[in-house]
């Protein structure tokens, strides 16, 4: 008699009492929303995700018997498959077609530069038998594959991303099944194309990756999500909720709405100079599509005016209040962030909002000053905007605007990162100290910087953890080892008893023995 399969074995997740899922803002940046709770076609999308699931798990069998060098052989084919320049500007222009999101230079250069950074982290990083031992302890770390990864990837990125998590689970000996955007699909399906090609050059079963076939819809991921080894969802809450509710082990990104501070020491032209073009290089990188854009800068009083002067050297544009509500009506007309701003760029912004005099200034952002009591539901701009549109907030001192910024994060955004313009290195362990923060971003363009960049030491990835302040369960940048089960051998070493007093000693000294 056949075994019962993994999602025949599991009872369906219970109804979430708070509601229907929604991404922060309303931005559908991830795949259709698998909603857990009795959704129609789920039964019929369980057939044809088990013959997907079974043919990844014969492949992988395959896999987990290569040693190191085949392995990082498979990473490498995997990373030419999209770095190979031509494959890469398809893939990019394709990306721009179908979603509408972001721009061709920006996707190629994000394709590149991720997976050359990604590929270097991964030269040389053991991923296959004994990767660690420590004789003092009695240790022996062996790393094991954790079988089947279902990659649920957004439609802001939907080359860098689902590539990220290819190579990243191959490094493991795993299978990968990606679960695209709709919009993205298309870009997904020709990626997998040129990774299946290049396993197959290698002499690779081509089915250590798949992607689910169109048309992609909420059943079928959902159903993945079930049958699969382990999630690693990218996107919209919606999609990271309904991982976690699947019943499957689950990794998920927290929602982005990074701000920056730019304190009262950034006094000298060429430090004020610095400060906006990183800002600035950050802020309109893709059209803003990257959870790590900053979508609102808090500004020292004394030094606000020279930064927001040498943002606007820099194409920026401050908007007056009749624009501002202009503005506010086309991006949130019922509530929710429309997608008609979406990773477009300032001028497309402007020009949907009926500001065609901004419009035909081709500005590189458009700049939106709050008052600091504006934060908050009933403020929207002080959250996600996903395009080059900036809040403004003023601040009296560093205390102030690390303030600001936890309200800002109180609202939404919190346990991603911060960034930090400043020429006191003691500040950034203050804001780590305090703010409900992953990563604090240090003089750096904060989108470029907070994934992993050449020069900080980062893991480059596409997948940032916001621990538990993000309703997540690692605060890291994604690596290949989230991808491993790892093995521990302990054997027997001398026996190493304290004395009460090594551990109670100083205890009692203070407050004595009762």
């Amino acid at each position: 008699m056949m075994a019962p399969s993994r999602s025949d074995l599991r009872s369906p997740p219970p109804a979430d009492p708070k509601g229907p899922l929604r991404s922060p803002g309303g931005a559908a940046s991830g795949p259709a929303e698998p909603d857990p709770r009795g959704l129609p076609g789920l039964a019929q999308a369980h057939d044809r995700i088990a013959a997907l699931v079974a043919r990844a798990r014969a492949a992988q069998r395959v896999a987990e018997g290569y040693h190191q060098a085949r392995v990082d052989e498979l990473v490498t084919a995997a990373g030419w498959a999209i770095m190979e320049p031509a494959r890469n500007r398809e893939l990019a222009e394709l990306a721009v077609a179908d979603t509408g999101i972001g721009n061709v230079a920006d996707k190629v250069a994000k394709n590149h530069r991720k997976t050359l950074g990604l590929l270097r982290d991964l030269q040389g990083a053991k991923s296959v038998g004994v990767i660690a031992e420590d004789a003092a302890r009695g240790l022996v770390e062996i790393a094991r594959p954790v079988g089947v990864v279902c990659a649920v990837t957004p439609s802001t990125n939907p080359g860098a991303t689902p590539a990220n998590k290819i190579i990243n689970a191959l490094k493991g000996r795993n299978a990968v099944i990606v679960a695209p955007s709709p919009k993205g699909a298309s870009t997904a399906h020709r990626l997998a194309q040129f990774v299946r090609a290049q396993l197959e050059r290698i002499g690779a079963p081509p089915d250590l990756v798949q992607v689910l076939p169109a048309p992609v819809d909420k059943a079928g991921t959902l159903e993945l999500m079930r049958q699969c080894d382990l999630v690693v969802a990218t996107g919209s809450q919606a999609n990271v909720r309904a991982a976690y509710a699947s019943g499957t082990p689950a990794f998920g990104v927290g929602a982005g709405n990074v701000a920056a501070i730019v304190d009262e020491t950034v006094t000298a032209a060429a430090d004020i100079e610095a400060a906006a073009e990183r800002i600035t290089r950050s802020k309109t990188f893709d059209h803003a599509t990257s959870c790590s854009s900053e979508n609102s800068l808090v500004l020292l009083e004394t030094v606000a005016e020279r930064v927001i002067a040498a943002l606007q050297r820099r194409g920026a544009v401050r908007l007056g209040a009749t624009q501002i509500e202009r503005l506010q009506a086309l991006m949130w007309p019922d509530g929710n962030l429309s997608p008609a701003v979406i990773g477009q760029s300032a001028a497309v912004v402007a020009g949907r909002a009926g500001l065609s005099d901004i419009a035909a200034m081709q500005p590189s952002m458009l700049l939106v000053e709050e008052d600091t009591a504006a934060i908050g539901p009933a403020h929207p701009f002080s959250g996600e905007k996903l395009c080059p549109v900036l809040a403004l907030y003023r601040a009296a001192t560093f205390e102030a605007a690390a303030g600001i910024v936890e309200r800002i994060y109180a609202h939404q955004g919190a346990g991603h990162s911060v960034g930090l313009h400043t020429t006191r290195p003691e500040r950034a362990v203050q804001l780590g100290l305090t703010l409900p923060v992953s990563r604090v971003i240090v003089n750096q363009a904060h989108c470029i910087a907070t994934g992993g960049s050449f020069d900080n030491g980062l893991p480059f990835s596409l997948s940032m953890g916001c621990g538990t302040w993000g309703r997540n369960n690692f605060s890291d940048n994604m690596t290949y080892r989230h991808y491993l089960n790892i093995t521990r051998i302990s054997r027997p070493i001398a026996e190493r008893v304290p004395t009460e007093d090594e551990i109670f000693g100083g205890f009692f000294g203070r407050h004595g023995r009762a």
